[in-house]
């Protein structure tokens, strides 16, 4: 087996064979008037794939021959942005009576449900009339879409159904193509609502053809999968990737957050607890790659989808010492997931639809509300958003994105992936997001922090769970503190001698309690749902 380098990743692909099936590819889709479409992604997991592992540039070993060169045709081969299936957000947290304003690689779009077919639809979100967004509409009474602005409204495919200042005995003037809402090819998959980003009548069916990579364990009834959530990130695509593919990160950035295996003593260098990883790639190609660690293994499928196998069969290990620092409790023949849907959003903007779904401890979920775990999601999402925001405003601005191998020093095995993203974007992706001429390409500059880390608008406002539970501990503050008035009022109320003492003391301590607790909780709900700062200085 041919050893690789972290610099060598970035160097031209290189050719393997691939036991895993990891990207089988189906019979590329022609369409008249379109490039070439991407073809569907399988994804098998094996335990005896041949893998490239990353190694100090200094050593070099090959056990087997040599891996050969790809063909002209594949160097040529570039990764289409735009003939793809993205992520918008989790079917859980959408409002069926209401449209909603997303944002994905760009585009603005509105999701609403159409009760007449039953279906989540993406348009658009702009009226042809006047380009009023349609998201800031409602759903009438028909179930059309309908623009708030002038009440023009609009039906399942697009079409206009009704124009309110158009005469009834006139021309048919909500008939006319320019009357129409575009309207982009969406489907429902592993609890996740999809679109593909181009609304050409050619990709009207396009789901038959090709569909989103499927995760069988989302779906499981077997899997607790109550921990789904999503969550808008003050920083770019390429840096939400690279940091999900980074565990040597854990243990200094989420410090006491994130808990990882026990270290021994005689592996510890520092209070974190940090060893070498060991980490190695598949070849990269234009739909992405596979690798393995110690622990399980893991799989980028291009653009938007990185998830982990956590399990004790999987990260089996002839160094106890080291399995034991990276693998989190699991029990035995249990499995554990990670699931990253990764979503461009524009430039400095990204959105994270995040999932950890098990086979153990699913009674949990029947008693544990989902908001609660999202405390701890966000708490980890937070611990290192300042550092990503920074980095990525200094390497756009010091080398640009073509040039991240010359800022960033990955001489251990731990950047593997990282390295390996890396070549994949800047060899098939253009080096980054293509925009199709958006954006400047200038990141938005840095805001206040109590708005880079804001929580409410990033994630309670479009979380069922979090923005139920905001209201209701709202309302209980509000129950508090009126119970501790009315205490109050009640013992200044009554006439000498009409209570006794001790219920004047127990009204007293009735009334210092609730407002202690409404004071606590009001602070709770501030730092859980709205705001909560992280320094690295004092964890």
């Amino acid at each position: 087996m041919e050893i690789l380098s972290t610099s060598s990743l970035l160097s031209p692909p290189i050719s393997a064979p691939n036991p895993r099936n990891a990207y089988a590819k189906k019979p590329i889709l022609h369409i008249p008037s379109s490039p070439r479409i991407a073809p569907l992604l399988s994804t098998q997991r094996s335990s005896n794939s041949q893998i490239v592992t990353a190694v100090s540039p200094t050593t070099v070993e090959s056990s087997a021959p040599p891996y050969q060169e790809v063909g002209a045709e594949k160097r040529e081969e570039k990764f289409e942005w735009y003939e793809q299936w993205y992520p918008v957000w989790a079917v859980c947290d959408l409002d069926k009576t209401r449209p909603h304003a997303r944002k994905v690689i760009g585009i603005d779009v509105v999701v609403w449900w159409d009760r007449n077919e039953n279906a989540w639809k993406v348009f658009e979100d702009s009226c042809p009339h006047r380009l009023a967004p349609l998201s800031e509409g409602r759903i009438d009474r028909w179930g059309r879409l309908q623009c708030v602005y002038h009440g023009w409204c609009f039906g399942a495919d697009g079409d206009c159904k009704f124009i309110p200042q158009a005469t009834r005995d006139g021309p048919p003037i909500h008939n006319a193509k320019k009357a129409c809402v575009a309207v982009y090819p969406s489907c429902v998959q592993n609890g996740i609502l999809w679109f593909w980003p181009n609304s050409d009548p050619h990709y009207k069916d396009i789901h038959s053809k090709i569909k989103p990579h499927y995760i069988p364990e989302l779906d499981d009834p077997s899997f607790a999968n109550t921990t789904l959530m999503s969550r808008e990130l003050g920083y770019g695509y390429e840096v939400l990737i690279e940091n999900l593919m980074d565990p040597a990160h854990v243990p200094y950035a989420h410090h006491g957050i994130m808990r990882t295996g026990r270290v021994v003593e005689s592996l510890k260098a520092d209070r974190e607890g940090g060893t070498p990883l060991e980490i190695g790639v598949q070849k990269v190609d234009v739909n992405g790659y596979t690798s393995k660690q110690i622990y399980g293994d893991n799989y980028f499928i291009a653009p938007c989808l990185y998830y982990a196998y956590f399990s004790p069969v999987a990260g089996q290990s002839t160094d106890k010492a080291s399995s034991e620092v990276v693998l989190p409790p699991i029990p035995p023949e249990k499995t554990a997931m990670l699931v990253f849907l990764c979503i461009p959003v524009s430039p400095g903007r990204s959105r994270l639809i995040y999932a950890v779904p098990r086979n153990f401890a699913v009674w949990m979920d029947r008693i544990v509300p989902r908001w609660i775990y999202h405390i701890r999601q966000n708490l980890i999402l937070d611990s290192d958003l300042y550092l990503l925001h920074v980095e990525e405003r200094k390497l756009m601005k010091d080398v640009g994105p073509m040039n991240w191998q010359k800022a960033c020093y990955v001489p251990t095995k731990s950047d593997a992936l990282i390295v390996a993203f890396r070549r994949w974007l800047n060899k098939y992706g253009g080096a980054q997001v293509d925009w199709r001429g958006k954006y400047t390409g200038e990141l938005p500059p840095t805001p206040p922090r109590e708005q880079l880390f804001d929580r409410y608008w990033t994630h309670t406002v479009g979380c069922s769970s979090c923005s139920v539970a905001y209201k209701r501990l709202n309302a209980l503050v509000i129950a508090l503190q009126v119970v501790s008035i009315a205490s109050i009022a009640a013992v200044a109320a009554a006439k000498q001698g009409a209570i006794t003492i001790a219920a004047r003391c127990s009204l007293a301590s009735m009334a210092v309690l609730c407002f202690v607790a409404s004071k606590w909780l009001s602070h709770f709900i501030y730092k859980t749902f709205r705001y909560h700062d992280y320094d690295h200085a004092f964890c």
